[in-house]
């Protein structure tokens, strides 16, 4: 199992840290580095900043939005950056919501998302293959455009640039069923949501291709005091579950539902809908945060880790602020 560092998306302002933390997890021999978006920073400059500052580490966006980006233009930031790395970077895209989608991106969150997401990953292949110029009859991403607001004069293109390498590594975000098992199928690897080492029935992955990646994202945290730890994890799972979608739609919760939290879920919901933040974040119970991830001191952390080693997981993505904890992990991987 290799170790990624996960920086996520910025808050306010870009974190200070994140550079020397990106180099420092490459002296440790971590595997990769992941950045992220939603509606403030974007996920690619990041992550060119930081490959201009390190020469080895794998770059990967865990994740770019869909909504935020053509296909040809997010298969053109991949191709650009992968050149410029030297062959480091991995595409991990997803569909987010319909509140992000709509609300952020002005754009219709697709009727279909699973063939919005076929086509998707389906232009950017052929961007990063460049066989032959991008043509798709598409429902969702037609090429060239064939729309009755278009001129007609389209033409089929293939990238002026040839890329580095046609094997790109493309990830994808999937939570539901069939989508998940549409990612076994198209993409070279799945970035889960809430991974728990002790239910992986939940998410019913198997017969995976030779190489497929399976890279969740866990908080880790070196402390003494557990439920202290797992606090920003309540935070996270409070904002995701409670504010990251309707209570009629949201897939984080849904999630959390058949992860056997029901009942809990759908408090979180409601208190949060209710503008009682606190007590949303109060109310995820310390059992699940517990589950996904590997917070306490470093006897507990070294009995838990071997957990997430015996599934499928390939990748660890690691999201901790403190070099202590990320130098223990390097340790106890080895």
């Amino acid at each position: 199992m290799r170790l990624g560092l996960a920086l996520g998306y910025w808050g306010r302002g870009p974190d200070p840290g994140h550079l020397e933390l990106a180099r420092k997890a490459e002296r440790l021999g971590y595997d990769s580095v992941w950045t992220a978006e939603a509606w403030g920073s974007d996920a690619f400059t990041p992550l060119t900043w930081i490959a201009a500052h390190t020469s080895r580490i794998r770059l990967g966006t865990a994740i770019a939005q869909m909504a935020a980006r053509t296909p040809t233009a997010t298969a053109m930031h991949a191709l650009t950056l992968d050149h410029l790395s030297g062959g480091r970077m991995m595409l991990g895209l997803g569909l987010s919501g319909p509140q992000v989608v709509e609300g952020w991106y002005g754009r219709p969150f697709p009727a279909s998302p699973l063939t919005a997401t076929r086509e998707y990953v389906d232009v950017v292949r052929q961007v990063l293959r460049r066989e032959a110029p991008v043509t798709l009859e598409g429902r969702f991403h037609s090429h060239p455009y064939a729309g009755e607001d278009g001129t007609g004069l389209g033409r089929p293109l293939r990238p002026i640039t040839h890329p580095l390498r046609t094997d790109l590594p493309v990830l994808l975000g999937a939570e539901g069923p069939r989508n998940i098992a549409q990612t076994t199928r198209i993409a070279d690897g799945w970035l889960p949501l809430y991974w728990s080492p002790l239910r992986p029935d939940v998410y019913d992955v198997k017969d995976l291709p030779d190489g497929f990646m399976v890279a969740p994202m866990a908080r880790a945290q070196l402390c003494d005091d557990v439920a202290e730890g797992l606090l920003p994890v309540k935070a996270m799972l409070g904002f995701y579950i409670g504010g990251m979608g309707h209570t009629s739609r949201n897939f984080h919760a849904d999630l959390m539902a058949r992860m056997g939290y029901e009942a809990e879920a759908r408090r979180i919901q409601e208190l949060f809908a209710q503008g009682r933040r606190d007590e949303a974040v109060l109310a995820v119970p310390d059992a699940f945060a517990d589950e996904i991830s590997l917070i306490g001191p470093r006897a507990r952390i070294a009995d838990r880790l071997p957990l997430w080693r015996q599934g499928p997981v390939t990748d660890l993505l690691v999201t901790s602020p403190d070099p202590a904890t990320l130098r223990v992990l390097a340790e106890l991987n080895t």
